[in-house]
């Protein structure tokens, strides 16, 4: 399902098409983007060259299977900071002081509570929804966050992807965070959720992978094991 993205000031149209696309799969060649978009080239080429010089863009020489290296264009720091961003270093900075004063699980309980409030919310108002109701919910509410949420399906399980971390510079000291957002996910959703890939690791995206079945109130709940619904 589509992502709900945020908007680029100053980059409409095309350019800001292509550092999107970056943001979601980068390192992208010209030839890759100009498939995504259905356009020549030649005209991709001219836009990374203007988003280069601006600094938005660093290209990298790859070897791809045989032939001739091939340039792979990926967003730069300046590019990276376009994307929204929650509080950046003054929420860091925050984390650091409680941490320091009350000890990392003052930090944890704090998220966990946070996290809580939302996910009962989220399921009283979503109690009578589906399982693909209630991701499509979490995705509109992540997007809203700045966190470029998107959803599809695969087989037996759903794929929760966010392309951008609003949080990164808090998140990268301070795991708990994203620990908690797991639990949010899972107290939400109501099934198995699994985190398959991690920004903070150098992943594109986090990704989770979300097993379609009710594991509430189940025998395999006791097991950990999810059951797939009838």
């Amino acid at each position: 399902m589509a992502a709900i993205t945020p908007g680029l000031a100053g980059h409409k149209g095309l350019r800001g098409e292509i550092l999107l696309e970056l943001k979601r799969a980068q390192p992208l060649t010209a030839n890759e983007l100009a498939d995504v978009f259905r356009v020549s080239a030649n005209a991709i080429r001219r836009h990374l060259k203007e988003l280069e010089a601006e600094g938005l863009v660093l290209y990298e020489r790859q070897q791809r299977g045989t032939g001739a290296p091939t340039h792979s264009f990926r967003l730069s720091p300046s590019g990276e900071a376009l994307f929204p961003t929650r509080y950046g270093e003054a929420l860091t900075d925050v984390l650091a002081f409680i941490a320091q004063h009350n000890g990392r699980e003052a930090v944890r309980e704090m998220f966990a509570h946070q996290f809580r409030a939302e996910a009962e919310r989220l399921r009283v108002e979503l109690a009578e929804a589906s399982l693909e109701d209630k991701v499509a919910a979490v995705v509109d509410l992540l997007s809203r966050q700045g966190f470029m949420a998107a959803w599809s399906v695969e087989q037996d399980t759903l794929k929760l992807a966010q392309h951008n971390c609003a949080v990164r510079a808090a998140a990268e000291q301070f795991p708990e965070i994203c620990a908690a957002e797991v639990d949010f996910l899972r107290a939400v959703l109501d099934t198995h959720v699994q985190r398959d890939a991690y920004i903070p690791d150098g992943c594109n995206a986090c990704e989770y992978s979300i097993t379609l079945a009710d594991i509430s109130g189940s025998p395999a709940a006791d097991n950990g094991q999810s059951r797939e619904e009838s």
